[in-house]
């Protein structure tokens, strides 16, 4: 049963990833009113502003991966009655 769990969760993960860019985007907006988040190679930024950047993306990444990785994991227990992963 736990075979099915893989593809399961790669479904999951790539949802989960387009949830998180869309989180981030939203926050971006919010918080500097651009529409785009600076590239690493954009010469109009600073390089604290790119990093800033970066490192919140990183952090929404993380956090909803981890969110999402979870509830697919409670998700499959409650279907199946086993924890995909280390009990």
């Amino acid at each position: 049963m736990k075979g099915l769990y893989r593809p399961l969760s790669l479904a999951v993960s790539v949802g989960g990833g387009l949830l998180a860019s869309a989180a981030f985007r939203q926050v971006w907006r919010r918080a500097t009113g651009d529409t785009q988040a600076p590239k690493a190679t954009d010469r109009t930024f600073k390089t604290w502003q790119v990093v800033v950047a970066a490192a919140a993306q990183g952090a929404i990444m993380g956090a909803v991966r981890a969110a999402v990785d979870r509830a697919g994991a409670a998700s499959y227990e409650k279907a199946t009655g086993a924890w995909p992963g280390k009990e």
